[in-house]
């Protein structure tokens, strides 16, 4: 179990300020509610985010943020004239799942819902905009912060890379974002320093060769058999040539081949992903993975096509981000708020923000407490409303909490 981190000096903003943040919290809370509704009722997918961003964009507008448009969906937001510029992103698009839940606001699009608790991240970053806008309306924002409404993390290589060719990290400090975790109560937020998420990869193995009857399999090159040995061999040689502790995974997800018992067929294909937990393992990979496809297959005489696509690097959360949102989640919900989470090797495109600035994501607790635990990517996921609330301070008070470490002390009024 990792250690608590510790809180940094100078990371706690004014105790105005976080009165600040907690009253136009509460005072919007039930809107927020209402707003998560409306976006769990009217899903996006990826890259078509378009209802989504404009009402991200009117919410932040109307605040007095400043506004910057990334194409048909995704927005950039910016606060304040001078001083230390921290980021906050939520992520817009929903999932091609069917909605399996009976609430009144369900999904009213066949085939699409947010099945990854993307309505709470934007609506969370929505609260957080009005709260630091009153902030900053006071006179208490010691800095700047930007906000990322990124579109398509649901896709690889993801919607983030789009926000960083239109400069959205341009003069960024520091980075932080939320995630929902269902299998945390409502009230508490996973945290862990280092690899939170893993790099995630796919890879698709095309095989062909002289395909015949299954009785003269020696007059064959049997790409069913040369199939098996990649299914089987690809994953063990990877586990032996990287360093174990990145966490290789190798996971087939799709085979193909052969339509009749008695047919050797001449083609077939074998799809995946590739994931592990560190950089290094993942600049190898593709290198690995193609070398060793070729060895497998070559006493088989058939031939190998292989698409590799690299998608997202690991989330890995550098030590002073992580003590700048242990501080923040002290401030919110007390010390327990904490609690220590494990890294997975599900891909998020966050990663490529923390490659460039640093940064921390957390996991938000989004289990009613005693109620049931649903997993993520699920037409069932259900999340405790209060989520958004809690999600809508934290991201205030690291952004401000992070613009105090960059300015240094500073005296209470």
């Amino acid at each position: 179990m990792s250690p608590q981190p510790a809180v940094p000096a100078h990371s706690d903003p004014t105790p105005d300020a976080s009165r600040v943040v907690e009253a136009v919290v509460e005072k919007i809370a039930d809107q927020l509610v209402e707003m998560r509704r409306d976006l769990h009722r009217h899903p996006e997918l990826s890259w078509h985010e378009r209802r989504t961003t404009a009402i991200a964009a009117a919410e932040a507008e109307a605040a007095g943020w400043r506004t910057t448009r990334a194409g048909d969906s995704g927005l950039v937001a910016d606060l304040g004239e001078d001083g230390p510029l921290v980021a906050l992103r939520a992520d817009l698009d929903a999932l091609p799942v069917d909605d399996t839940t009976t609430d009144p606001w369900a999904s009213e699009t066949p085939g699409v819902a947010h099945a990854c608790g993307h309505d709470v991240h934007t609506t969370a970053l929505v609260g957080a905009a009005h709260a630091l806008a009153e902030v900053h309306g006071q006179g208490l924002l010691r800095g700047r912060v930007r906000l990322l409404f990124q579109p398509a993390e649901e896709v690889m290589p993801g919607g983030a890379l789009k926000l960083m060719r239109a400069d959205a990290l341009a003069g960024v400090e520091r980075i932080f974002s939320l995630h929902c975790d269902p299998t945390v109560d409502v009230g508490q937020v996973g945290l862990r320093e280092g690899p939170l998420t893993g790099a995630a990869d796919s890879i698709q193995v095309r095989l062909s060769g002289a395909g015949g009857h299954t009785s003269r399999p020696h007059l064959t090159q049997d790409v069913i058999f040369a199939l098996g040995k990649v299914i089987a061999e690809v994953p063990a040689v990877m586990s032996r040539r990287l360093d174990p502790r990145a966490g290789v995974s190798v996971v087939w997800g799709v085979v193909a081949a052969g339509s009749a018992l008695n047919v050797i067929p001449s083609r077939g294909m074998v799809g995946g992903t590739v994931r592990m937990l560190d950089q290094v393992a993942w600049a190898e990979a593709e290198v690995l993975a193609r070398e060793a496809i070729e060895q497998v297959v070559a006493p088989y005489g058939v031939t190998a096509e292989v698409d590799y696509h690299r998608g997202v690097p690991p989330v890995v959360n550098d030590g002073g981000s992580t003590q700048l949102f242990g501080a923040a989640i002290a401030r919110v919900l007390g010390v327990g708020g904490w609690v220590p989470t494990s890294q997975s090797l599900g891909g998020e495109d966050f990663g490529w923000y923390v490659e460039k600035v640093p940064g921390a994501m957390a996991r938000l607790g989004t289990r009613t407490p005693g109620g049931p635990t649903y997993d993520l990517h699920q037409g069932n996921l259900r999340v405790d409303e209060g989520s958004t609330r809690i999600g809508a301070r934290l991201l205030a008070e690291v952004a401000l909490g992070a613009i105090a470490s960059l300015s240094g002390p500073v005296t209470a009024r």
